[in-house]
């Protein structure tokens, strides 16, 4: 029974403020607690330290100065090296599925035939408390083969022989975890995902001849890369692991990080096994980060795709970039889903679906990200047409030759009333599932998750900063947005007034999670 208690202090500055359930004691032991506190206490001063840097980052920017190549980290951009050996069950990560924390997500994942799992608790995880803690607890079970789960309609899900590798993204530097404090703050929640399910997995995934993997989100330089390889460290050291043990892949996922891709392998050393383009978020990032420029007004969402201007030069560096250093560059997320209702709608969504799996591998990638079990057949069928080995990490795109304009080229294209909707429609239905505790939600048969919902209030607060032209002539102003928003027949409660704040705001709001997690739970 889910009951209205607190947990009392765990050890000296270590407290849990929020519902107590029985369960939940299995994953917050004091000694589980202690080892995420210890994390806080040597690393909490330099995460606050990075954010600043983020912010101080940002000023320069919104003055004027535009992203480069950090000229005093030259030498490792233009040095030999190269990462570390692949481990074996992350050697062939041709289809690698993605979803959030919840028990049979987690099955379905791990037994969809991909070669990959990554369980989020980040983009597509509403980190309520329940979900947060119970995921912890649907990851320790799965790894230890023991997870199982019956439908409200009596339908059984266990784990098949043959399963995915499980990766885990936890969450980013910018967010805590609000129901933990470590000295009276609360603790990171990089830190408390990562914490938990390193002490408690790490042993058992290394019996079973896996390890620890991890993904790492929304890092914008490589000095945030070198915070996480030191928590690994430190994380190792306390469980008696070998440095090295811990394997993660960056997301670049942000405008400035994908001007570090080589500085951030280095930082993670021997940890590192590889970069992924995190496209949607990816495309938020370059509105947020040069918002003040005129000049990067981007067109509708559907307009700007993987094969135009900044996000084709992205993708062409960063497989550049990861084999020349031996490591996997994996490619984005398919958003379709499947149209079960529908078969001719379904046959172009898979059609889709196709066509960028065939511009990626073509492009050089080891490997793609689907977030249905629906689609790893269709994706592994094109990979396994053009890449028959493991990886293509032979593909060494020695062709490439990437400038900082060619990283920051804006896309032609028109800006619609259509688009406006749309971005209004799916950033409401996004936002009000996300405060009612589901953050991977099906709209309009795409599957959106926070970084969606971000570029869907992000173009709309930059089109209105810089007073865009529709197609038909409109300016967008103040009242047209208002008036577009308040048509929404959900914009009606909390999500829509949130929506409308943080699109209409005169200093645009860093990240929607961060401002509606103060209404969650």
């Amino acid at each position: 029974m889910f009951t209205a208690m607190t947990y009392s202090s765990v050890g000296r500055d270590v407290q849990v403020r929020a519902p107590h359930d029985a369960r939940f004691d299995e994953i917050l032991t004091p000694e589980a607690l202690g080892f995420v506190a210890r994390l806080a206490h040597a690393f909490e001063a330099r995460r606050r330290e990075r954010l600043q840097a983020r912010a101080a980052r940002q000023e320069e920017l919104n003055a004027g100065l535009s992203p480069d190549f950090l000229p005093e980290t030259r030498s490792i951009r233009e040095a030999a090296w190269t990462g570390p050996p692949i481990p074996r069950d992350l050697n062939d990560r041709r289809v690698e599925i993605t979803g959030p924390v919840d028990r049979k997500m987690i099955i379905n994942a791990l037994n969809s035939g991909a070669r990959v799992f990554m369980a989020d608790f980040e983009d597509s995880h509403a980190p309520t408390w329940r979900a947060t803690i119970e995921g912890q607890i649907n990851l320790r079970d799965a790894v230890r083969g023991t997870i199982s789960y019956v439908s409200p309609e009596g339908k059984a899900y266990r784990l098949n022989a043959h399963r995915a590798t499980l990766m885990v993204r936890p969450r980013g530097w910018h967010l805590v975890e609000k129901h933990v404090l470590v000295e009276g703050q609360p603790v990171s929640a990089s830190l408390f995902d990562f914490g938990l399910f390193f002490f408690h997995n790490a042993a058992a995934l290394i019996s079973q001849g896996s390890g620890p993997y991890f993904y790492l989100p929304k890092l914008e330089s490589h000095l945030e890369a070198r915070l996480w390889n030191d928590v690994f460290n430190v994380a190792q050291d306390e469980l008696g692991l070998p440095r090295g043990t811990i394997r993660a892949t960056v997301l670049i996922e942000t405008i400035l990080a994908a001007f570090e891709m080589d500085e951030i392998l280095y930082e993670l050393r021997q940890h590192s096994a590889g970069l992924n383009c995190g496209r949607w978020d990816y495309i938020f990032s370059f509105i947020k980060k040069l918002r003040n420029r005129p000049s990067t007004l981007l067109p509708d969402r559907a307009q700007v795709t993987m094969d135009r201007a900044f996000l084709k030069a992205y993708v062409d560096l960063l497989v550049r970039t990861c084999h020349r250093r031996g490591v996997h560059a994996m490619g984005g997320m398919a958003a379709q889903i499947p149209i079960r209702n529908d078969p001719v709608a379904n046959e172009a969504a898979l059609a889709r679906v196709r066509a960028d799996k065939l511009r990626e591998v073509r492009a050089g990638h080891d490997g793609t990200w689907v977030a249905h079990p629906g689609l790893v057949p269709v994706a592994q069928a094109v990979f396994d047409e053009h890449m028959p080995g493991p990886h293509q990490l032979d593909v060494t795109r020695d062709d490439v030759r990437v400038s900082a304009a060619d990283l920051l080229e804006v896309p032609t294209g028109t800006i619609t009333a259509e688009g406006l909707r749309t971005n209004i429609d799916v950033g409401v239905r996004y936002l009000a599932a996300w405060l009612g505790g589901n953050g991977c939600v099906p709209i309009n048969n795409l599957m959106e998750d926070a970084a969606t919902a971000e570029i869907c209030r992000t173009q709309i607060w930059q089109w209105l900063h810089h007073g865009a032209r529709l197609a038909d002539g409109r300016v967008v102003t103040e009242s047209l947005v208002r008036d577009a928003i308040a048509a929404e027949p959900e914009a009606t409660g909390l999500a829509g007034r949130l929506f409308e704040q943080m699109s209409t705001t005169r200093e645009l709001p860093e990240f929607l999670t961060l401002v509606a997690y103060d209404y969650i739970d």
